[in-house]
């Protein structure tokens, strides 16, 4: 019995909650399809199809897009031990041209954490392996949890 308090308790259990707890109110990253594959305590893997409409003019996928997959995979990455945190500073490099069809996935991995900041390095790939994008995201923790944040914000007013 106290193997489960302990494993209810655990960093990944607490990740996969807090993914689950702010994946109903990410609208914007359900419009585009994004799929969560990993979450860990620091760590992210999600999945964007390249669809019609997300091509730009060069029908390639525009790089606003490109950058959201990034940097909804950032977020989940640093939220994920039930601390808000937000994004203080984002950069993108974008290295090839992802095309209609295209199946992207984005790796968040927490490179620092100390005290409130934290900086975690996305990289965003084909199916194949092909490197589309790499994305460095600086987070800064505010006060309050993401689940209890949550759980508060469906209170009647």
């Amino acid at each position: 019995m106290i193997d489960d308090v302990i494993a209810k308790d655990s960093p990944e259990v607490v990740a996969e909650d807090v993914a689950r707890a702010m994946w109903p109110r990410d609208h914007a990253s359900q419009l585009l399809g994004l799929r969560i594959l990993t979450i860990r305590p620091g760590y992210s893997r999600l999945l964007m199809t390249v669809r019609p409409d997300m091509v730009n003019g060069h029908h390639i996928c525009h790089g606003g897009l490109i950058f959201t997959l990034a940097d909804s995979a950032f977020a989940y990455a640093c939220n994920s031990y039930n601390k808000n945190t937000v994004a203080s500073a984002c950069h993108i490099d974008f290295l090839a041209p992802a095309k209609e069809g295209d199946i992207l996935e984005a790796e968040a991995v927490e490179q620092s954490l100390s005290g409130r900041t934290g900086v975690y390095d996305v990289t965003i790939r084909t199916r194949n392996g092909k490197v589309v994008a790499l994305f460095r995201g600086k987070s800064y923790r505010i006060n309050g949890e993401v689940i209890a944040g949550l759980q508060h914000a469906d209170e009647p007013r």
